[in-house]
C-alpha cells in the first residue's frame, strides 16, 4: 500500500469522525435545548484537514501522467482522416460494448 492510500484512509476518518462529533454536539444541543448556530470549531478544523488529505491523496494516488502529443512513440494512430485536426488515438473505448442498434426517436 502506497503513501497516498494511507493519507487518503487517514482523511476519510477524519472526515467520518468529524460527521459523528457534529452529530453528538446537535444531540448535546436538543438535550440543552439550545439552537444549532454552527458546528463547533474543531470540528471546523478536522473537515478542513480531512478535505486537504484527501485532495492530496487523489493528486498522488493515480500515477504518472502519459504523453498525449501525436508523434509521442506511445500512441498508435488508428485512423488518420484527411482533416489532420481529427487524428484518432488509441483510447479505451475498445473495453466497452458496440451497441449499433441505438434508434433516433421522430
Amino acid at each position: 500500500m502506497g503513501l497516498g492510500f494511507v493519507v487518503g484512509f487517514i482523511g476519510l476518518l477524519i472526515l467520518f469522525h468529524a460527521a459523528y462529533s457534529t452529530i453528538q454536539y446537535r444531540g448535546l444541543l436538543k438535550i440543552t435545548e439550545e439552537e444549532f448556530s454552527g458546528p463547533p470549531l474543531n470540528v471546523v478544523i478536522e473537515v478542513t484537514l480531512g478535505l486537504v488529505l484527501c485532495m492530496w491523496a487523489a493528486l498522488t494516488v493515480p500515477g504518472k501522467f502519459l504523453s498525449i502529443h501525436p508523434d509521442s512513440e506511445e500512441n498508435r494512430i488508428v485512423s488518420l482522416p484527411a482533416n489532420l485536426d481529427f487524428m484518432i488515438f488509441n483510447h479505451r473505448y475498445k473495453v466497452f460494448p458496440v451497441e449499433l442498434d441505438v434508434k433516433l426517436k421522430h
